[in-house]
């Protein structure tokens, strides 16, 4: 009965201020904006718009990413001192690309060209000259810009770091460089839309764990169950090991990417523990037991951050992703359609937000009118509209008193002066109270298709009303015969089911069908 539904459960988000201020203290945008603030007239670049290797140091301790050295270091401190020197080095380029590649900082190069914002590499290999260096517009928003400019920086950011992750390993990078130097990409067996597309549907599986556990706290997802996600089928019952070493390759590139992923504020992540890689044949890279923790293979949390991120990706690649608050401004047939199959909590919520911006009275009016229909969708719509009036409250009362003679929300109305506790509440024609029972039990199959809560709700009706199919037939209402076939269907008394098959029979001869 029911329309296209939406592709995802809506997203509960933070305000944009709230994401901008977590945007401005993920660890890799502060450094960029750090460096991209130290930068000036004598900032050494090469012609791709690197930091040039001897200026890496300065741009590290600008960061505060190099420890203080032992005064009198061993050959095995020297050997830590110098792997610190060289991590940190490499954390102040990747900092430097995404604070070029995001428009904080901008580049010329020695012809007078500005750089690219997809040019920048890690340290200079050696190209001809330098480039001179000046703050980038984007550095301005930082200051002043409103939450939605540092937003779209950060998901400028966010590109570059993807681009990052589902870039080939170095360890399958050095073995395809050739006697001439140049990479060979065949032999990298490395399809980078393959591999974009594969992370794209881990982060969408990842968003769709999160919002469908209400999209505000956290879910740690273990990597396994991720990865299996991508790789084993629905349909499959114990995984071959064909499968399992599929999942386990997964897991291993995962790992990688995420902890590059992480600096950028999209997730919090913890590694898969470096024991169980040891050696293969001691430890498989799947948990194969309920007992084992399941932490040791890699846990990732996607962060209120990451939700807004990955839902622009979503949004931008043509996909419904809807988030609490999209309909606040829209009317009340928007509202009712919107919320017409989200989750409780979520429906609520948008509910909650579209009232607080209307005079009550206004808006239980604004909502018993768009309850109205004789269209697939309008007995979904009037059960909201019954809920969404609970929240609104006493308030609401006048404009449903107002209903009451209407064929449609009569019965509605009624309901709902009840449950508030009103005086002086006509009683429902029997003709009314057959009308509501089919519109009820239609918006139900509508919102839950038929689960034993509506099962138990079809047995106490027929037990209510003697006779209850008899009369049900002749009610004039659309949904009346697919009601009755579905009573047929949920009634567990073979006698009743009969009775309702045979009811639905003669509603649709009555209307021709």
């Amino acid at each position: 009965m029911s329309g296209d539904r939406p592709t995802l459960p809506p997203v509960r988000l933070p305000s944009d201020a709230e994401l901008a201020r977590d945007a401005l203290a993920v660890p890799l945008l502060a450094r960029a904006v750090r460096l991209a603030r130290w930068a000036g007239p004598g900032t050494r670049v090469g012609a791709g718009g690197e930091l040039v290797e001897e200026q890496l140091p300065a741009a590290a301790e600008v960061l505060g990413l190099l420890g203080t050295e032992s005064p009198e270091p061993t050959e095995s401190d020297e050997a830590l001192a110098a792997q610190a020197r060289a991590e940190a080095e490499a954390e102040a380029s990747e900092a430097w690309r995404v604070a070029v590649d995001t428009g904080l900082v901008e580049v010329e190069d020695p012809s007078g060209d500005a750089e690219s914002a997809d040019g920048a590499g890690g340290v200079d290999d050696g190209d001809e000259g330098d480039g001179t260096v000046s703050a980038g517009a984007a550095l301005q928003l930082i200051a002043s810009g409103s939450p939605q400019d540092v937003l779209s920086l950060w998901l400028d950011a966010l590109d570059v770091v993807f681009a990052d992750a589902t870039a080939p390993v170095l360890e399958d990078l050095a073995g395809a460089i050739g006697d001439d130097g140049e990479i060979d990409l065949d032999a990298l067996d490395w399809d980078p839309e393959a591999e974009a597309e594969f992370l794209e549907g881990v982060l969408g599986n990842l968003y769709l764990l999160t919002v469908g556990e209400g999209g505000t706290d956290p879910v740690p997802v273990p990597l396994p169950v991720l990865a299996a996600s991508m790789i084993v089928p629905d349909d499959m019952g114990e995984p071959t090991d064909d499968v399992l070493e599929q999942v386990s390759d997964a897991m291993m590139r995962l790992d990688d990417q995420f902890a590059l992923l992480e600096p950028i504020g999209l997730v919090t992540y913890v590694p898969v523990d470096e024991a169980l890689m040891v050696d293969d044949a001691e430890a498989d890279a799947v948990p194969s037991g309920d007992d084992e923790d399941v932490s040791r293979y890699g846990v990732v949390t996607l962060t209120p951050l990451g939700l807004h991120g990955i839902r622009s990706r979503m949004r931008d690649a043509g996909v419904e992703a809807p988030a609490v608050g999209d309909l606040a401004d829209k009317g009340a047939d928007a509202l009712l359609d919107g919320i017409a199959h989200f989750p409780e909590p979520a429906a609520r919520a948008e509910t909650e937000q579209w009232l607080a911006r209307r005079e009550p009275a206004e808006a239980a009016r604004e909502l018993l009118a768009a309850a109205k229909g004789t269209d697939p969708g309008a007995p979904l719509r009037r059960l909201h509209c019954q809920q969404s009036l609970a929240l609104v409250g006493v308030e609401a009362e006048p404009a449903v008193r107002e209903v009451l003679d209407d064929a449609e929300l009569g019965g509605l109305a009624r309901v709902w002066l009840a449950e508030l506790g009103a005086a002086d509440v006509p009683p429902p024609s029997e003709s009314m109270i057959f009308w509501l029972a089919i519109d009820t039990i239609a918006a139900q199959l509508d919102a839950e298709g038929e689960p034993l809560e509506l099962q138990e709700l079809v047995e106490g009706l027929v037990g209510q009303h003697s006779g209850f199919f008899d009369a049900a037939w002749r009610v004039d209402h659309p949904a009346t015969a697919d009601v009755l076939e579905a009573m047929g269907r949920l009634h567990r008394d073979r006698k009743a089911a009969k009775d309702a098959r045979k009811a639905a029979f003669k509603a649709r001869s009555r209307n021709g069908g």
